[in-house]
């Protein structure tokens, strides 16, 4: 009977008619996969791809008694919207943010008002320079000293915070029928080699399969993913979702268009080379129903199934580890802005759509985030949960990331600066402060360290010139190094220990010369701040040697 109706639908209703659905109704198309399809005579015939009871009941609501509902497949549903609304979709995952809160959006890297500032600064340096030149090159010196040396005090306290007794994990639900729908976001961009192995992870989640709303986010160009996540016959409760391409050309951009998809009551982002545990989501549940309803999102560890690959995925480990394991439990504990990690973000969906989604200018959406939940009334916290990723094995590649990573952290920071009253009133004196140390300060602490070594280092290379008016007499700057690096060196050797990775501990005594590498990134970083701050430097996966768990 079913499919004797779904024939004769399709021979009646060969085409969409597309004045019967309208851009004002889309929110609840996509909320309920249906479509008014075309009118016949005084009856509208609906495409759904959900038939049950109550969702004809809530077609028949919305458009009458004597509307037709007909079964429709969910892709070609999807993909029916899509083409109709594509023009919407994209204009809403570009400009919600900027167009309902400007202030927060990184469209604009340096507004008038900063750049005056930042031309000042340096214009006012150089004028009281020439008057006073030995005051001002050591004021500069101990600055840069000062700044360096505190960002790595304010890692140890952090790290002492956050290194006490684990929160204990909210109770499980173990019926099925308790849990609700679960969102998953998914961002793809030439990773058709990944494809079979990221399903697969996703298949082994547990979590019932008819409670997944699984989203592939492709570029509408990139016909290769696309060709094989269709090869891949996906189960039911996958979709495919196709961005059109535009700029800007980033992944926040492609998630808030796939945002508009969503159905689940809370969302996830994982990315394509991801292994989450596989009682991730039902962990995240039980918090979020245990826990207070400001909190919005819920970071889980992150950290790499590679790690023991070569020196630089080890070295990526222990900053992971240090990363997710102590310093972001820190930051929980006091309260205070949390940046978050790239992927394995769990929110409310509501609390994510209410705050308008990712900013899609800033190329570290996942930090901005974070500060722009504590600036907008929710709060963030860990999960006790781990994702366990690819970490780069390339330096190419880990470089093109981290000077993503870092440039996002520079626009992060000029957003959420541009007022700082506004983040000083909304974040508290406590979560201001520690915005500017570590999100300020993991920015001056790059940029500081190669000046501090230059200026140790000088006075002992041969022929070098004596420049006591830049301060390099002091002993400050190797004081400075000294200390900074023994704490970084300590911390990285101790991130390792809360997961019983004894074994890269000792690998924690290169951290002074990774921390050159972040700098390198940095410079970089900022060079493009100004000069591309919008590109999404791609980071290539499915290149290590070792298999996923």
């Amino acid at each position: 009977m079913h499919g004797r109706a779904l024939v004769n639908c399709r021979q009646i209703l060969a085409a969409p008619d597309p004045s019967v659905a309208h851009a004002e109704d889309l929110d609840l198309y996509l909320a309920h996969l249906f479509l008014p399809w075309r009118k016949k005579g005084k009856r509208l015939a609906v495409a759904t791809s959900d038939t049950s009871p109550a969702n004809i009941a809530r077609i028949r609501a919305a458009f009458g008694a004597s509307a037709l509902p007909f079964f429709m497949a969910k892709q070609e549903l999807v993909d029916h919207i899509e083409s109709r609304f594509g023009d919407a979709l994209l204009e809403r995952s570009i400009c919600a943010l900027k167009h309902a809160r400007p202030e927060f959006s990184a469209e604009k890297t340096v507004t008038k008002g900063q750049g005056a500032v930042l031309l000042a600064i340096p214009l006012a340096i150089a004028a009281f320079y020439f008057a006073a030149p030995i005051i001002v090159g050591a004021s500069l010196v101990i600055l840069c000293a000062a700044a360096y040396l505190a960002n790595a005090i304010f890692r140890a306290l952090l790290v002492w915070i956050g290194a006490g007794e684990m929160p204990k994990a909210a109770t499980l639900l173990e019926r099925d029928d308790d849990l609700p729908l679960y969102t998953i976001l998914v961002p793809l961009y030439r990773e058709a080699n990944v494809l079979p192995a990221l399903a697969a992870a996703l298949g082994a989640l547990d979590y019932p399969r008819e409670k997944l709303d699984i989203k592939l986010i492709l570029e509408s160009d990139d016909e290769e993913t696309i060709a094989a996540a269709e090869r891949l016959a996906l189960a039911d409760c996958f979709e495919i979702v196709r961005v059109r391409a535009s700029e800007p050309r980033t992944k926040p951009k492609a998630c808030n268009y796939a945002l508009q998809f969503a159905r689940g009551e809370f969302l996830v982002i994982y990315d394509a080379e991801d292994r989450p545990e596989p009682d991730q989501l039902r962990k995240s549940v039980a918090a979020f129903r245990a826990g207070a309803p400001e909190i919005a999102c819920l970071q889980a560890r992150l950290n790499f199934y590679n790690a023991t690959e070569n020196w630089l995925t080890a070295m990526f480990a222990l900053d992971y580890a240090l990363w997710f394991d102590f310093l972001l439990p820190g930051l929980e504990r006091l309260g205070v802005p949390m940046p978050l990690g790239g992927t394995s973000n769990h929110f409310r969906t509501a609390a994510l759509r209410a705050i308008h989604g990712w900013d899609p200018y800033n190329v570290t959406e996942d930090a901005d985030l974070g500060i722009r939940l504590a600036q907008m009334g929710y709060r963030v916290a860990t999960l006790d949960s781990t994702t366990f990723e690819e970490a780069t094995t390339g330096l190419a590649n880990w470089l093109r990331q981290r000077s993503r990573w870092m440039k996002g952290y520079m626009q992060t920071w000029l957003v959420h600066m541009r007022s700082p009253r506004r983040l000083l009133r909304n974040a508290g004196a406590k979560g201001f402060f520690c915005f500017q140390f570590f999100i300020g300060g993991t920015i001056a602490t790059a940029l500081a360290s190669p000046i501090l070594w230059a200026l140790s280092l000088l006075p002992w290379v041969p022929g070098a010139p004596h420049l006591p008016e830049l301060g390099a007499h002091l002993p400050l700057p190797a004081l400075s190094l000294f200390i900074g690096n023994a704490l970084f060196t300590y911390l990285a050797m101790l991130g390792p220990y809360r997961r019983g990775w004894l074994a890269l501990a000792p690998l924690g005594l290169a951290a002074p010369v990774y921390w050159l590498l972040i700098s390198l990134a940095a410079y970089r970083g900022l060079i493009q701040l100004f000069t591309r701050p919008w590109h999404w430097e791609k980071t290539r996966h499915g290149t290590s040697k070792m298999c996923a768990p």
